[in-house]
C-alpha cells in the first residue's frame, strides 16, 4: 500500500489552518520566564531560551503525514523540514529526537525502518544524530523530529526584524503542494516529482550560512502556510516590533516555481490546505494576478526555502554569499514597504 493512500492530508498541508491555530493559541499564556527570548507570540519558527550570556537553546518540533510514497524519501523530507526551523533562526543544530505514529498491522516494521534511515541520513548531513525518540501505533502514518540547536543570544535571527526598504529573497521554488497533489490524483508520475523531492530533501544550511555571514534583518522558512502566510507572519511580527504598519510588494514574475505548477493550479489541482491559506491571507492582500496564481502563492509547502529580509544596501552582498555557499535559487521576489497590505503584481 502507498504511504500517501493512508494519509488524509499530505506533508505540511496537514497543518491546522492559521485562523484556527491563532484562536487555539489565544488560550495559552505568553511565557513570563525572562530566559525565553522567542516564544509563541510572534509565530516564529522555533523557541529560543537563554542558557548563559553567550549561549541560547533553540527548540522546534515538526511532524507530518507522508508527502511521498517512498519511505526513505519521506524520512529525508521530514528531517530536512524539521531542521529548517533551526537554520531559519540563524542557529546550528545540536541533536534530534524522532516521533513516529505507524500503522504496524498495515505496513509492518520494514517501511518504518526505511523512514528512519532516510531521516538519519539527512541528520548526518547536518552533523547531528537522532539520539532517541517515541513511537505509537496509529492508522495514519506520521513522522517527524524534535530538534535542538545552539546560537548566541545576540545573533538570533527572528521573523520580527524586517524594515521598510528591505529586499525579500526566496531560496527554493514553490509549488510542492500542487505537485504532490497532482501525483495523488494521477496527473503526474512519481518520476516527474523528482525535482521537487530533491528540493524538499535539501537542507537550508547553506542559505543560513550565507545570511549569518552577511547579517540580515529577518528570516523564516516557507512551509505549510504558504509564501503569503509566512510573509504575513513576518509582517505582523515586524510591525509589532516597529510599532508601525509594514507591508510588502511581491513581483509574481520573480517568484521561482517548479515546472507545471501554474498549469496544474489553473486546473484546480491543489491541496485543501492551500485554499485555506488563501482564504486567510486574501483580506490583507491586493492582487493584480490571475486567481489560480493567487492560489500558487498560498500553496502549502513542505520543506520550502528561506524567506529572508535584508537591507537594500546588503542585498548584493547576500546574493554573492548565497552563490558562494552553493545556493542555486536566489530570487529577489519583492520588498518590505510602509503599508498595511501585501501588494502582488
Amino acid at each position: 500500500m502507498k504511504l500517501t493512500e493512508l494519509a488524509r492530508t499530505a506533508g505540511c498541508a496537514a497543518k491546522i489552518a492559521q485562523a484556527d491555530l491563532r484562536a487555539a493559541l489565544a488560550h495559552l499564556p505568553a511565557a513570563r520566564d525572562p530566559r525565553v527570548l522567542v516564544g509563541i507570540d510572534t509565530g516564529d519558527d522555533a523557541a529560543v531560551v537563554r542558557l548563559t550570556d553567550e549561549l541560547a537553546l533553540v527548540e522546534t518540533v515538526d511532524v507530518f503525514t507522508p508527502i511521498v510514497d517512498d519511505p526513505y524519501d519521506y524520512g529525508r523530507i521530514a528531517a530536512a523540514n524539521a531542521l529548517s526551523d533551526i537554520y531559519a533562526m540563524g542557529a546550528r543544530p545540536l541533536s534530534a529526537l524522532s516521533f513516529v505514529a505507524w500503522p504496524m498491522a498495515t505496513l509492518g516494521p520494514e517501511p518504518l525502518g526505511r523512514v528512519l534511515e532516510g531521516a538519519a541520513a539527512i541528520c548526518r548531513d547536518a552533523g547531528i544524530a537522532i539520539a532517541g525518540g517515541h513511537s505509537i501505533v496509529d492508522e495514519e502514518p506520521k513522522f517527524g523530529l524534535f530538534v535542538s540547536g545552539l546560537v548566541h543570544p545576540d545573533r538570533v535571527v527572528t521573523n520580527a526584524g524586517a524594515e521598510a526598504g528591505d529586499v525579500l529573497f526566496l531560496t527554493k521554488p514553490i509549488g510542492t503542494g500542487v505537485l504532490t497533489t497532482a501525483v495523488k490524483r494521477g496527473h503526474l508520475t512519481g518520476e516527474q516529482l523528482a525535482p521537487a523531492i530533491a528540493s524538499m530533501a535539501a537542507l537550508n544550511r547553506a542559505a543560513a550560512d550565507a545570511m549569518i555571514e552577511i547579517g540580515v534583518h529577518a528570516a523564516t522558512d516557507v512551509t505549510g502556510f504558504g509564501l503569503l502566510g509566512h510573509l504575513g507572519n513576518v509582517l505582523r511580527a515586524s510591525s509589532a516590533r516597529a510599532n508601525r504598519p509594514l507591508g510588502a510588494r511581491l513581483e509574481l514574475a520573480r517568484v521561482p516555481l517548479f515546472d507545471r505548477v501554474a498549469e496544474l493550479a489553473a486546473a484546480d489541482v491543489c491541496p485543501g490546505g492551500s485554499k485555506r491559506n488563501l482564504a486567510y491571507a486574501a483580506p490583507n492582500v491586493t492582487f493584480s494576478i490571475a486567481p489560480h496564481m493567487q492560489l500558487v502563492l498560498a500553496d502549502a509547502q513542505t520543506s520550502g526555502g528561506l524567506l529572508i529580509a535584508v537591507a537594500r544596501d546588503r542585498a548584493d552582498a547576500l546574493d554573492a554569499a548565497l552563490a558562494r555557499h552553493g545556493v542555486l535559487i536566489r530570487a529577489r521576489i519583492g520588498e518590505i514597504i510602509d503599508s498595511e497590505r501585501i501588494i502582488v503584481d
